[in-house]
């Protein structure tokens, strides 16, 4: 049975977002959490998947990310949040987050996105699929108008054809950091596939 633990302080939210889930799922166990560090005392078996909040008491949801990583690396984590800045939906998606969504969204998609990380697919590409430009609550968020120094260095690896996962190994880090990064490199490049980044990174002289 799969764990899913749902992250947010606003307990009429938590509680109707498990209810949703338990009539949509099959064979799956919700666990809630008011804040970040409860979640991260709870005594439970591994999640298989995080809802997370990014506006929480105390911690937020985007500094919490770390502490929710550093105890479980290969666990993904779904932002649903009411926050519909592009600024923050980049920043989240920098630090790891496999997809984020507004509390707006439609059930059937919020559904959707989570039935694919169960099952362990790529769910940055279902939700580019969604949502080509990434609007959100009726903002269309803008690329980021620079690339980190970790994010270089993962499109170096991705221009020589090396997988998330290889590159992950590479870096010493988990393979949901890297699909952050490659997210965020396709915004940058406003392409949607890796060889359209590969081939734009190279007319831009990003790479050799």
């Amino acid at each position: 049975m799969a764990i899913i633990l749902i992250i947010d302080d606003h307990a009429l939210f938590r509680t109707g977002l498990s209810e949703v889930l338990k009539m949509n799922l099959n064979a799956v166990q919700i666990l809630e959490s008011g804040s970040v560090r409860d979640a991260l005392s709870l005594d439970s078996d591994v999640p298989a998947l995080i809802i997370l909040d990014i506006m929480l008491n105390g911690l937020n949801g985007l500094d919490g990310m770390s502490l929710l990583k550093k105890k479980w690396p290969n666990v993904p984590i779904l932002i649903l949040s009411s926050d519909g800045s592009s600024l923050t939906q980049q920043s989240a998606m920098q630090r790891g987050a496999m997809a984020y969504l507004h509390k707006g969204s439609a059930t059937d998609k919020i559904i959707t996105i989570i039935q694919r990380a169960l099952k362990g697919e790529i769910v940055i590409e279902a939700l580019l699929s969604f949502d080509r430009n990434l609007h959100i609550n009726g903002l269309k968020a803008s690329p980021p108008d620079h690339l980190t120094a970790r994010q270089i260095e993962v499109l170096d690896l991705l221009c020589t054809g090396l997988s998330n996962k290889l590159i992950a190994r590479k870096l010493c880090c988990s393979d949901n950091t890297v699909r952050g990064h490659v997210q965020a490199i396709l915004q940058f490049l406003q392409v949607s596939t890796r060889s359209e980044a590969m081939y734009a990174a190279r007319q831009q002289g990003l790479v050799a």
